[in-house]
């Protein structure tokens, strides 16, 4: 039976992390700010060992693959953008917007991972960037694994062509709406304002300005039957949208969010997403600060089965 939550996760420990310049005209949550790029890299390690320890001791089930120093990959903590994987045994490379993240698909990575899972079939849409047409993994769509479902807002890293072409693939149903941030521009990543879980589903409906999509995306988590749990523009400011709900060895579910998503909440949201798995929060400061993502784009859940 298909889980939507995965009971085996991958991350890719950064060789370079910090500040991307390619990457920030579409990602406002970026900050650019002079910082000793040795510091800010030593602090992004910290946080992720100690977010990799912090998971293991709650028995979640984490591989974790080196980044490679050469070339320098600034956004390889960020793995959801450029593969997922998928229960039929499928793995899937994403067209990537900014051509230093094209880096981060790496062979090895694939081979290492599939001396552990099964591995069918290798899909590669990386040559749709020749006709600048990106799609960013789970970044750009989120999927409802148990019902076949998968939303997507337009941004200049998820085109609505490429949603089509690849929910036909896997039989999947596109959701394809837009969502802005307060200053009117296409959020960049749909997994910044909305998550999945198996029953609830967190959702930036301030960020959906057209009354249709409103309607069809609530329809469609109340036809699943997702609890909905809304968040505000200052919440999704503060990656609340960016959360995973993942399975632990023994079966118990887990979200994983950052602390700062954590302490944004309210307590009658945490109380709702408590009631249906216990809330991991992640010190990531730094990480969230240079690299505008969070806990959900620093993991890639793994749903092939083992070998």
């Amino acid at each position: 039976m298909v889980s939507q939550a995965p009971s085996s996760i991958f991350m890719v420990r950064p060789a370079a992390f910090g500040f991307n310049a390619q990457t920030a005209k579409s990602n406002a949550f970026q900050v650019d700010e002079v910082d000793d790029s040795t510091v800010v890299h030593q602090k992004a390690l910290q946080e992720f060992d100690r977010m990799v320890d912090l998971l293991r001791s709650h028995d979640i089930e984490v591989h974790v693959i080196d980044d490679t120093p050469v070339p320098v990959k600034p956004d390889a903590i960020f793995p959801n953008n450029w593969i997922s994987f998928h229960e039929d045994g499928r793995v899937m490379l994403y067209p990537m917007l900014a051509e230093n993240r094209r880096l981060e698909r790496r062979a090895t990575v694939v081979e290492t991972l599939a001396e552990s899972f099964e591995v069918t079939e290798i899909t590669d849409w990386s040559g749709e960037e020749l006709k600048n047409h990106f799609l960013e993994g789970t970044g750009s769509v989120v999927f409802d694994y148990v019902n076949k479902l998968a939303y997507a807002n337009r941004s200049p890293r998820t085109n609505e062509q490429l949603v089509n072409k690849l929910c036909a693939l896997i039989e999947y149903k596109p959701i394809v709406f837009d969502a802005v941030d307060e200053k009117g521009t296409p959020i960049y990543h749909t997994n910044v304002l909305m998550c999945i879980g198996s029953k609830f589903a967190v959702l930036c409906l301030d960020a959906i300005h057209n009354d249709e999509d409103q309607e069809k995306i609530l329809s469609a988590l109340a036809e699943t039957q997702h609890k909905v749990v809304a968040i505000s523009y200052a919440q999704m400011n503060a990656f609340a949208g960016n959360m995973i709900e993942v399975s632990s060895k023994n079966g118990e579910s887990f979200v994983l969010l950052s602390e700062q998503a954590f302490h944004s909440l309210l307590p009658g949201q945490v109380d709702a997403i408590s009631r249906f798995a216990e809330m991991i929060p992640m010190a990531i400061p730094t990480i969230e600060k240079f690299g505008g993502g969070s806990v959900r784009c620093m993991v890639a859940g793994i749903f092939n089965s083992r070998r």
